[in-house]
């Protein structure tokens, strides 16, 4: 059995600005020998591996990468108005009209319809347009020798030297992002491996440079993911003025008539669809900003990217594309980020609390959210899983001095 054996490097997260120490070269050359072995362990032809793991080079700029973490937490609104700008959404009508036949003939194949893989190519790739300047088996090597997250990173590499075999691609062509995506839907090599499709018909899959093969490749992935067909991602909704906010979350689902009598309506103030569904209802700003009614089709699009953040935008972006108007909840002229540290240190007191943040790693994610709902519950606060100045300051005051700050008027 072979034994992998990632390497160290610590020396080179020191030296961003300088060459890679001789030391830490031979140490990558040392994991190639080991991957090289992995590879042929796993059936990959040695002189394959042989001649593309010995020309790799370690890439230091990716560690950086891979290293760096925000100082600040990208707030919805920053981030939808980055995403989903109106050259995005022209650019997505107009090519929705140009592909149609193509996008047509793949929802009768995939149930996917034509609009949502418009948006994720726009999402991922701004239609093609930049698909990444990486070498992407340079990139997935070095971190597959880096101890941070060198299983999953060995997998992708052994995927994407699958690929160089399968689909005959030059190495050097192989170009991406830092983290090993490519092509116009970026697809990591595991994903290229196991769900790209030939859909142009010439029997390679080329996810660069055939808009067919990249957007059938969508199509098959999401309806591999479990695509719902017939169904809408989620919709933007209304909630009363004494709505149950302790009831949002991703991991509260409810059917559509339970909501509805929650107090839960369309954005336009009509009532929601009389449909055997289930939903979700997020709140990516708190109580104050847009509330989403998320369906089934979300959590495909979220195992597509794991942000909730990406997996709305890219259903407001394909309604916007097929004629939906704007948000009907005013987004702030201003946004005020909040800092990373901060987030960090707010889950560190709600432990103390004795909630159940998850790790204090600074991310808002689920179970911070669900942490802050019991908080705010339990101090009279609007329990919305946002942490706004009131929630924050309540925090910093401790758990039992929380009960004397007013309730947030709704």
């Amino acid at each position: 059995m072979t034994v992998f054996k990632p390497l160290i490097l610590a020396l080179t997260l020191m030296m961003a600005g300088g060459g890679v120490a001789q030391a830490d070269d031979a140490e990558f050359r040392a994991c190639l020998d080991d991957l090289t072995s992995v590879a042929r362990a796993r059936g990959i032809p040695g002189e394959l591996a042989d001649q593309v793991l010995g020309e790799l080079e370690f890439q230091p700029r990716v560690i950086e990468l891979d290293r760096a973490q925000p100082e600040f937490q990208q707030t919805f609104a920053g981030y939808l108005r980055a995403r989903v700008t109106r050259e995005r959404i022209e650019r997505g009508r107009a090519l929705l009209a140009q592909h149609r036949q193509l996008l047509d003939e793949l929802t009768r194949e995939y149930g996917v319809p034509g609009h949502y893989l418009v948006a994720l190519w726009g999402m991922e790739s701004n239609f093609g347009r930049y698909t990444g300047r990486m070498p992407v088996l340079d990139s997935v090597a070095t971190l597959a020798c880096d101890p941070r997250r060198s299983e999953f990173f060995r997998d992708e590499l052994m995927a994407a030297l699958r690929l160089v075999e399968r689909e005959s691609l030059t190495p050097a062509a192989m170009l991406g992002s830092w983290a090993g995506a490519m092509g116009q839907t970026q697809f990591m090599p595991s994903s290229y491996y196991a769900h790209a499709v030939d859909g142009d018909g010439d029997g390679q899959i080329d996810l660069w440079h055939s808009l067919a093969d990249a957007l059938a490749s969508g199509a098959n992935y999401l309806q591999s993911l479990g695509w719902n067909s017939g169904e809408r991602w989620g919709r933007e909704v209304s909630v009363s003025p004494d709505f149950a906010f302790e009831k949002t979350g991703i991991e509260q689902a409810r059917s559509l008539a339970e909501w509805a009598e929650l107090g839960v309506r369309r954005a336009d103030g009509g009532a929601l669809p009389l449909a055997d569904m289930s939903g979700r209802l997020l709140l990516p700003m708190g109580h104050g900003g847009p509330a989403f009614l998320v369906y089934d089709n979300f959590d495909v699009i979220l195992d597509w990217n794991r942000s909730t953040l990406y997996a709305i935008a890219v259903g407001y972006l394909a309604d916007r594309i097929v004629g939906a108007g704007p948000l009907r909840a005013e987004l702030p002229e201003r946004d005020t980020t909040i800092a990373t540290a901060e987030i960090a240190e707010l889950q560190r007191r709600l432990a103390a609390a004795g909630y159940r943040p998850g790790e204090a790693d600074g991310i808002l994610g689920p179970a911070t959210q669900a942490a802050l709902r019991e908080f705010q519950r339990d101090s009279g606060l609007i329990a919305d899983g946002y942490p706004d100045e009131r929630t924050r300051a309540a925090l910093q005051t401790g758990a039992g001095a929380a009960e004397s700050v007013e309730p947030a008027s709704g």
